[in-house]
């Protein structure tokens, strides 16, 4: 069975620990150690966990190694993020949300999961991501709540 290379944001390790996500959560990070996804994850997620409480962390310290992938920063994530923002797919005071679908894009992610639907899991946000990802070469990768990947054992 494929290993899905999933790009996770921050939401989703929070969400391990918030009532109306955390079974979902959780489950997700089962999966992730049952070898079912790979978690990618960026410097933007790193910066954003450091400010997170110590518990949101550890879900992301308690991974094995053998479960990440670390996308690192480059030019191409910044300036694809900087496409997103141009096309006013989100404004300025959400310049992480679109770094992250930029880290996935060029990370060329399987699928991009978070809790975040305003910014990230929105059918209006996701075809704007879609649309400039397409114009500047890159994937249309899909975007789904925890929810939606989960096993259903």
């Amino acid at each position: 069975m494929k290993k899905f290379r999933v790009y996770v944001d921050t939401s989703v390790f929070g969400g391990c620990f918030d009532k109306e996500f955390q079974q979902h959560s959780l489950k997700f990070f089962d999966d992730v150690r049952q070898g079912r996804f790979l978690v990618l994850v960026s410097a933007t997620s790193f910066r954003e966990l450091e400010l997170a409480p110590a518990n949101v962390q550890s879900v992301l310290l308690k991974l094995p190694d053998t479960c990440l992938e670390v996308v690192e920063p480059a030019q191409e994530i910044f300036d694809l993020r900087d496409a997103y923002l141009a096309a006013g797919i989100v404004g300025p005071k959400s310049t992480l949300d679109a770094e992250h679908i930029a880290a996935a894009s060029v990370a060329v992610a399987d699928l991009i999961v978070s809790w975040n639907f305003k910014h990230i899991v929105h059918f209006d946000k996701i075809r704007g991501y879609h649309s400039v990802n397409l114009v500047k070469g890159y994937g249309m990768i899909p975007i789904h709540s925890p929810r939606e990947v989960v096993s259903n054992d």
